[in-house]
């Protein structure tokens, strides 16, 4: 619902010097010690060729990513980020769709989300790494605005719109994307007038295990974060303490490291606004959130726990990233520039995407 208001706010944000772009040597690889001490490690941006501002992340591993974003656009690497190619979907070009989701499962298969009121929302799927894209999903109602996507597995998926008729409306997959259908709304409480969805990373809906989902919410009077245990039938919902109240203040992106330990990021995304109190984090699959106690310093759109290493997470957004070893409690800077999401991978690798074609993968810088 906020799309608009986002590219407004956020692409005026301050420019930060790249990592990795100063000539410095890196070589591959983050592990523990580097983390935990905060030695050495950075973003090493990858040179897309774009501008297109990447809102939308799905890391497959160390080698393979896609980036989905503005003016249609979608790239992939196999390559580890050395080389990109453009597999926009040529509707979506055409019309310019935003592209603010994309989940991928492999090489070959992703799935993307375009944003928007009505038919601007749609649902793209591709088989062949992106040399041909099907549209699995056209939105019909004009009341409908869809704002994120999340699979389980390669065959069982869900997606979100900002509420219709008083209630958030869940759109459902079970055959990895070819056809969906919206859930019945019973088991959905009411929603908080004004309250909505952020599509600013495609994480305001992720998932952890075979039926565990959680949505985030902003807007309204308080911020909220919805859980449920059976892929979206019926939902609980708890109060995140993040701040809300305001169009541009909420809960921006979720990451839980399993079903029961979470963390929440947002804040205020207007440029300039402080984001005061802008993390929380559950240990009971989200029916409880606590404040963190040192919170990052400014609004964070994207986060995700770092794979392996068990209380560490990162957090993204237009003025920086922060990192917590805590498990969300307290973080600290990791360094400046500007990201929109973030997607980490089983085999141990970080990429993060943002404006003006940014993206990079989290390295450790080579010592002499």
């Amino acid at each position: 619902m906020f799309a608009a208001a986002l590219a407004l706010g956020l692409l005026a944000a301050p420019a930060h010097a790249d990592s990795g772009t100063d000539g410095t040597d890196r070589a591959d690889g983050v592990d523990a010690a580097d983390v935990q001490g905060l030695r050495g490690v950075g973003w090493a941006v990858k040179d897309t060729g774009k501008d297109a501002r990447f809102r939308g992340l799905a890391a497959v591993s160390r080698s393979t990513a896609w980036v989905a974003g503005s003016k249609g656009t979608v790239l992939r690497t196999v390559d580890g980020g050395r080389t990109w190619r453009d597999v926009s979907p040529p509707g979506a070009v055409r019309e310019g769709l935003e592209l603010r989701d994309i989940e991928a499962f492999d090489a070959r298969r992703a799935v993307a989300l375009s944003i928007g009121e009505g038919e601007a929302s749609r649902v793209l799927r591709t088989e062949d790494g992106g040399a041909t894209w099907t549209e699995a999903f056209r939105n019909a109602d004009p009341r409908a605005f869809y704002d994120c996507l999340t699979f389980f597995d390669s065959r069982h998926g869900l997606a979100m719109s900002d509420p219709v008729d008083g209630r958030f409306r869940i759109l459902s997959t079970d055959d990895g994307g070819r056809s969906w259908a919206v859930l019945p709304s019973q088991g959905m409480p009411d929603a908080l007038p004004g309250e909505a969805g952020f599509a600013a990373s495609g994480q305001c809906l992720v998932s952890a295990g075979s039926r565990d989902v959680w949505l985030a919410t902003g807007g309204g009077a308080s911020a909220r974060i919805l859980h449920s245990a059976d892929r979206g039938r019926t939902w609980r919902v708890a109060e995140s303490g993040i701040p809300a109240g305001d169009p541009a203040k909420g809960v921006f992106a979720l990451a839980f490291r399993d079903r029961t330990t979470g963390l929440a990021v947002g804040g205020d995304y207007r440029t300039g606004e402080a984001s005061l109190h802008a993390a929380a984090v559950s240990a009971d699959a989200g029916r409880t959130w606590r404040p963190a106690p040192t919170p990052p310093p400014a609004y964070r759109s994207g986060a995700a726990w770092l794979p392996h290493l068990r209380g560490a997470a990162l957090a993204v957004g237009p003025t920086g990233t922060d990192v917590t070893t805590d498990g969300g409690r307290n973080w600290r800077p990791l360094e400046a520039g500007s990201f929109d999401t973030i997607d980490c991978t089983a085999d141990g690798a970080c990429w993060a995407a943002g404006e003006k074609g940014r993206v990079a993968r989290l390295e450790r810088l080579r010592r002499p």
